[in-house]
């Protein structure tokens, strides 16, 4: 038997349930498009720095931003994490910018079109946050990597990037060796060593001990430039 229409105001009431799922969707996209500004003054920059290929990298994210801004906040790290690690050729800080040890900002890593594990990890974390996942949710991961499978004893340092479903919940291991994200429990070849994010820095298991910015330099000096490039 066919099914009778529902009553007005129970349809009226669906309407205006999926008008608002609408609704805030299109929020999180107008949030973005008023501060479509400083992603201009990131775009033009990377032209007159890095040319065509630069500028074609960060337009590449913006659309990232737009098209991730509705999704849910897992969805959001596969996103993200797919795209920096198509995106980006993995290379040392000394073939890159002729350096031992370099923290480069996501403007620069987009840039240049390369990056270390740092300078992935250091793109996603901001990324993420420019699409509204909460600090507190994510950490920026320094680990000593089991190299050549389970019998190796080659450790080498690495830094991967961690989110945390809730603070009781193990986190999920972004990593740019790794296309695929899995919980920290399927990366027996990491080790962590310490983390930190914009709030506080953890050594071991410990809770926050100390302010990033007085205890890393470069954390200090990357954010500096980045103020100066234009990320908010």
């Amino acid at each position: 038997m066919p099914r009778s229409p529902a009553p007005a105001p129970d349809r009226l009431a669906r309407a205006q349930r999926g008008l608002g799922r609408a609704l805030l969707a299109w929020i999180m996209v107008l949030g973005l498009a008023l501060a479509e500004p400083g992603i201009d003054k990131l775009l033009n920059l990377a032209t007159q720095r890095y040319g065509k290929a630069g500028g074609e990298a960060v337009a590449a994210w913006r659309h990232l931003l737009a098209d991730s801004a509705p999704l849910a906040e897992t969805d959001k790290l596969t996103r993200v994490n797919g795209f920096f690690n198509q995106r980006i050729h993995y290379d040392s800080d000394q073939a890159i910018w002729g350096k031992s040890d370099y923290w480069a900002t996501p403007l620069e890593t987009l840039g240049r079109g390369a990056g270390d594990c740092e300078d992935f990890t250091i793109a996603k974390y901001v990324t993420l946050k420019a699409l509204g996942v909460p600090d507190h949710k994510l950490r920026l991961i320094y680990v000593r990597a089991q190299i050549g499978g389970p019998a190796s004893g080659i450790l080498q340092a690495h830094m991967v990037l961690g989110y945390y479903p809730s603070p009781t919940e193990e986190p999920l291991v972004l990593d740019s060796l790794l296309n695929e994200i899995r919980p920290a429990s399927r990366r027996p070849d990491l080790a962590p060593v310490f983390s930190f994010n914009g709030e506080g820095l953890w050594i071991g298991g410990t809770s926050s001990v100390a302010d990033p910015t007085t205890r890393l330099s470069r954390w200090r000096d990357l954010l500096a430039r980045m103020t100066e490039e234009g990320f908010e």
